[in-house]
């Protein structure tokens, strides 16, 4: 049973977070879920995506990392073989798997290894987006200042 989720009261109350509710509403919607994959915390700021890509090799794989947003797309080089397949479970079709990166989140590596196309993330925020202490001082009572008051004409009538 598949549930469609209204998020038009959240378009109406939120402001700036449109990018992330549009993200929530496309992975709803999302129907294909091949290849599988995995999504690991490694770290406070570490992740990792391990994505079953078996068949594939390294030259049949491709990822581009554009703003917010990784692709991770296969194609498989067409055989030129006359060979006759008794049975095939093994998936050769192509692919394309989009993935939603949060601010400052930035591909480390990836690698291939035994079928498994294993993808490290790292956010980095920079450092003048991180908090800071700000020290408070202690100093001195300010001058007061003398403070004047503006009286206005009044005029007769």
């Amino acid at each position: 049973m598949r549930t469609n989720l209204d998020f038009s009261p959240l378009f109406r109350s939120s402001i700036g977070f449109d990018r992330m509710l549009s993200a929530l509403q496309a992975g709803i919607d999302t129907v294909d879920n091949w290849p599988p994959y995995d999504i690991l915390k490694t770290s406070e700021d570490e992740y990792r995506i391990e994505m079953a890509v078996a068949g594939f090799s390294q030259d049949e794989l491709s990822m581009t990392q554009e703003q917010n947003l990784l692709v991770v797309a296969g194609r498989k080089a067409d055989s030129d073989d006359d060979v006759q397949y008794l049975h095939r479970s093994v998936a050769q079709r192509s692919f394309q798997r989009r993935f939603e990166l949060a601010d400052h989140v930035k591909v480390e590596s990836a690698e291939l290894v035994d079928g498994l196309l294993i993808i490290d993330l790292k956010r980095e925020i920079p450092e003048e987006m991180k908090p800071r202490q700000i020290e408070i001082g202690t100093g001195q009572a300010l001058p007061k200042f003398e403070t004047k008051q503006i009286e206005a004409e009044t005029q007769a009538a």
